[in-house]
């Protein structure tokens, strides 16, 4: 007896067809959305008490397991559904239609189980992933068995050709990825270059070194605690900081910090009783208010030494290297102009310009000025690996002290040296080429 082509078998068979495209549309809409859902909108929507966003917070803790779950899902649904629509094809239509049946499912898979989920997934990431993250949750304990027995081959296949890879490693670095959303905000005109440059100074802090930003000790205003009181009492005075190193001897030998304040409250002191004579003047022992020095390694990262002056309630640190030789001194203050750009208050000295544009539109630079904030006042990429310094950086490449006069080009930049202190370069000209 033959058998009738729209029978209820055919019925059945078209309805499940239909079922497993809607599967297949969950699966891909599922991973589309857990894999480009924000962590951090996550975590912001899980705080609220949303346990769909909690539930896809700890799916996305294993995005190897996850996926492997949703594509085995995936691969099997699809699979079945264009096996059961090219019999449904042949017992209709004939052994001929498995081309017809095999173009007919490609369409219908790649509009309603792909591009369509997808697209919606991709619009409305974060609270598509908190629909979706409690029946992919069930799915993936279902499958975990056959998933950790696929990833192990996966593994030992990769092995064999070099290649190992991190279970527990994310995707994206957390600092790499709020740099590009900057980058990308940034260009798109919504987020400001001021705004951009003090979130990524503040997520550099933990790479940089105090080393890198320290005054040199060359430059360092320091005061001899031999002197008479009354001669450190005026250079206190003359002086444009509040904090001054005191060394005896030797400017090696720091023996203290002088604080104006501790030495105005020292002098006050002595005018208990309505004066000051000179006897007493002279007397008095500076070191008596002299605090002790606080010394630090040229290795400490800003954001360690950073929590230290809060830990220790003092702004002010000298740096030493390995072999306990001073080589600057470093405050909060500078760790902070690192975040927010240069701090001025109305005792700080007016320093002329450090990169000023000359008549043939190149730039007059000194020397010691950072590549750190050149690049981030000229929107520049110079290297700043192998130097810290613009002069650091010109001898680095050019491997000797150059003369004034002498030009390099490298980095898509030209450099003429125009002046010099002794071996140091004191002064740049700069050109972009």
């Amino acid at each position: 007896m033959e058998t009738a082509p729209l029978d209820a078998a055919f019925w059945i068979t078209s309805g499940t067809i239909l079922l497993l495209l809607v599967c297949s549309a969950f699966f891909s809409g599922s991973e589309t959305a857990l894999t480009a859902a924000s962590r951090g909108k996550l975590r912001s929507a899980a705080d609220k008490g949303s346990k769909g966003a909690t539930t896809a917070l700890a799916l996305t803790e294993d995005n190897e397991r996850l996926i492997g779950s949703v594509l085995l899902g995936n691969n099997l649904v699809n699979i079945l559904a264009t096996s059961l629509t090219t019999a449904l094809f042949t017992r209709v239509l004939g052994p001929g239609s498995v081309a017809l049946a095999t173009l007919v499912m490609t369409i219908l898979v790649l509009i309603f189980a792909e591009v369509l989920p997808k697209t919606y997934a991709i619009t409305n990431a974060e609270s598509a992933a908190g629909l979706v993250a409690r029946p992919i949750s069930l799915l993936v304990k279902i499958f975990a068995p056959i998933v950790g027995f696929v990833r192990l081959i996966v593994r030992g296949i990769l092995r064999v050709f070099g290649v190992r890879t991190d279970p527990n490693a994310h995707f994206l670095a957390v600092r790499e990825e709020i740099a590009g959303a900057l980058s990308i905000g940034h260009s798109e005109g919504v987020v400001e270059k001021e705004d951009r440059d003090r979130i990524l100074g503040a997520l550099d802090l933990g790479e940089r070194f105090v080393e890198e930003i320290m005054l040199h000790r060359s430059n360092i205003e320091m005061i001899d605690a031999s002197l008479p009181a009354r001669e450190i009492l005026r250079k206190c005075l003359d002086s444009a900081h509040t904090r001054l190193p005191l060394y005896r001897d030797d400017q090696e030998n720091i023996v203290g910090v002088l604080h104006a304040k501790e030495m105005l409250r020292g002098v006050n002191r002595l005018a208990q009783d309505g004066q000051v004579t000179s006897k007493e003047l002279d007397e008095f022992d500076v070191m008596s208010v002299a605090m002790e020095p606080y010394f630090i390694p040229e290795t400490t990262t800003l954001d360690d030494q950073m929590r230290e002056f809060l830990k220790r309630h003092t702004h002010f640190a000298l740096v030493v290297d390995e072999y306990g030789t001073l080589q600057g001194l470093i405050t909060l203050e500078d760790i902070l102009e690192e975040i927010v750009g240069e701090i001025t208050d109305e005792f700080d000295q007016e320093d002329e310009q450090t990169v000023a544009m000359s008549e043939d539109g190149s730039y007059l630079i000194e020397g010691t000025t950072t590549i750190r904030d050149l690049n981030r006042a000229r929107e520049w990429n110079l290297p700043d690996e192998e130097a810290n310094t613009l002069a650091g950086l010109v001898i680095h490449e050019a491997q000797i002290i150059p003369a004034v006069g002498q030009v390099f080009s490298f980095h898509g930049f030209r450099f003429e040296v125009v002046e010099k202190e002794e071996n140091r370069i004191s002064m740049l000209k700069v050109r972009p080429l």
